[in-house]
């Protein structure tokens, strides 16, 4: 049974965008996030985080500083009853100093890779999903994926949230 799914990024959309953030410490959610993902679990839609990590191609810190953060979300929205389906990042960039991750990769927003990626792995009713961002890359990437995108102005993640799950309830 397909379900529809809400693409968020992360860095200024889940998270205040300080600037590479890779470490727990330095992470600080964005008003509502956990609110907004819960609410995403609860509708029934699969929660899918889609980022660019170039930090790493600027070898800034490691895949594994990812992983350990992501890992640590998963935990801290586990204790408010929330989750996330699948973490998806992009380590790459076209000007990287670390030169294993010197490429124009197709995963790397604007580019769909992560999303058309998630669709194919997971039952994604793409007529009734979207992106959640917060630069125009985001919103490419999810016209290019077929996608709608939806900019995120700042303010209370599960507010802005809660208005697109119930324009989407209305027109459905």
């Amino acid at each position: 049974m397909n379900r529809p799914a809400v693409f968020f990024d992360r860095d200024g959309v889940l998270n205040e965008d300080s600037g590479y953030v890779f470490e727990i410490s330095k992470l600080r959610w964005i008003d509502g996030a956990p609110n907004a993902v819960k609410a995403v679990n609860d509708a029934g839609y699969f929660a899918f985080v889609v980022t660019n990590q170039a930090g790493v191609a600027k070898g800034l810190y490691d895949e594994s500083h990812i992983d350990i953060l992501h890992h640590w979300m998963a935990g801290e929205l586990e204790k408010r009853g929330a989750h996330i389906d699948a973490f998806e990042y992009c380590p790459y960039h076209p000007e990287a100093v670390v030169e294993r991750y010197r490429q124009a990769s197709p995963r790397r927003k604007p580019s769909p890779g992560m999303i058309t990626d998630l669709i194919e792995r997971y039952p994604v009713d793409v007529s009734r999903s979207f992106l959640i961002g917060d630069k125009s890359s985001d919103i490419e990437a999810a016209a290019a994926a077929r996608v709608r995108g939806f900019l995120f102005p700042g303010g209370n993640l599960e507010t802005f949230v809660r208005k697109l799950l119930s324009a989407e309830r209305t027109s459905a």
